[in-house]
């Protein structure tokens, strides 16, 4: 039997990479022409809690980088991605497998809008979410279409974001989502259309001297109102280098 750390032979195809997660000598495929996880990603895995036997549904998966870096981090029972995109899906199958996680961790192609179909109501303990930031009003939508996909709300809305994860979220289970905080208000109030609730909010500044362009949120399906907004997390403390908090969100 092969030892979970033990390295596997897996095809690349052209254009892609393999690259260092720096979690429990943990890798995962990537291909810098089509999209590549960001700080983002990596962030919301470092700010959602996963209890030990929960298990765990991320919403626009990608290549697989949350349900990897999740299952490296916390003692949930088994994690699941959902992603639309067969070339996006075809990469986390193969890091899943890179990394010895077949029984932990499972990629499903199909639509965020039908994910309830898919699994089922009250399914999950816990969904992740980090998903398109721009909707038909902002900015150009670019012409490479995973790039698009991954950018901008051409397949699925916030709306059905929030919505998918209420429905296949337990009573009381957890939605950790990242987001851009121009957007803010209506999350929130797409939230509470869903019985979400949002109970904690961190924002993420670029530097302290400098406003956020990032806000990760914990919402608990019908809970009562009350959001705790805590100290924002500051990425550098001077150009090209992390603060503390961020090399310990990676692992470095």
């Amino acid at each position: 039997m092969m030892n979970k750390n033990e390295s596997k032979e897996i095809p690349l195809l052209p254009g892609e990479r393999i690259d260092d997660l720096h979690r429990n000598q943990y890798q995962i495929i990537q291909n810098t022409k089509k999209f590549c996880f960001g700080m983002d990603a990596v962030l919301l895995s470092g700010y959602a809690k996963v209890l030990p036997g929960e298990k765990v549904l991320d919403l626009g998966t990608g290549t697989g980088i949350i349900p990897i870096l999740l299952e490296a981090k916390t003692k949930g029972e088994h994690f699941t991605g959902l992603e639309l995109q067969e070339e996006s899906a075809d990469m986390a199958r193969r890091s899943v497998a890179l990394n010895n996680l077949e029984d932990k961790v499972d990629i499903i192609v199909g639509d965020i809008k039908e994910a309830s179909k898919l699994f089922g109501v009250a399914s999950f303990d816990v969904v992740t979410s980090n998903p398109p930031y721009m909707n038909h009003s902002h900015g150009i939508v670019n012409p490479d279409l995973p790039k698009a996909i991954a950018r901008h709300e051409l397949f699925c809305t916030l709306e059905d974001v929030i919505r998918e994860a209420a429905r296949v979220l337990k009573q009381n289970g957890r939605f950790y989502l990242v987001h851009r905080p121009f957007r803010l208000v209506e999350i929130i109030n797409t939230l509470s259309t869903y019985k979400l609730e949002a109970k904690r909010m961190k924002l993420v500044c670029p530097y302290v001297d400098k406003e956020p362009n990032m806000v990760l949120l914990e919402c608990i399906k019908g809970a009562k109102s009350m959001l705790k907004v805590e100290a924002p997390l500051i990425v550098y403390k001077e150009p090209n280098v992390y603060t503390d908090e961020i090399y310990d969100i990676y692992g470095y």
